[in-house]
């Protein structure tokens, strides 16, 4: 199970400029009864315009958790879009202890500044 909440950062946004940063709070749940480790991401960031950032790479902010039935992961992360509002989505390449790789997908989340969507 993965859920994500977004946070607008103000302070290093400059909307004039087309820039607007977000830090994001990601958990990862393990639903399965299989430990299982967290070995690449992969994100989509699409702004309003359109416009796909494409984010690959090992494990997330320089580990690769390793995740029993029931544990939980969280870490916190941020991205920059040139719109106030944009769409994230993604997938977690993940290798069980049973040696199954499999793909944990992450839900689409919206990043917006506050008082932009209702």
């Amino acid at each position: 199970m993965i859920e994500a909440t977004p946070h607008f950062i103000e302070t290093q946004s400059y909307p004039e400029e087309g820039r607007y940063v977000f830090a994001y709070t990601i958990t990862i749940t393990n639903a399965g009864m299989i430990p299982a480790k967290l070995l690449t991401r992969h994100w989509l960031i699409t702004d309003a315009n359109g416009k796909v950032q494409e984010v690959t790479g090992e494990g997330v902010i320089g580990e690769q958790p390793y995740l029993k039935p029931g544990e939980s992961f969280r870490y916190t992360s941020g991205a920059m879009i040139e719109t106030p509002v944009s769409v994230m989505q993604g997938k977690y390449s993940m290798r069980s202890d049973d040696g199954e790789d499999f793909e944990a997908y992450i839900p689409k989340f919206t990043l917006s500044i506050p008082r932009t969507l209702h």
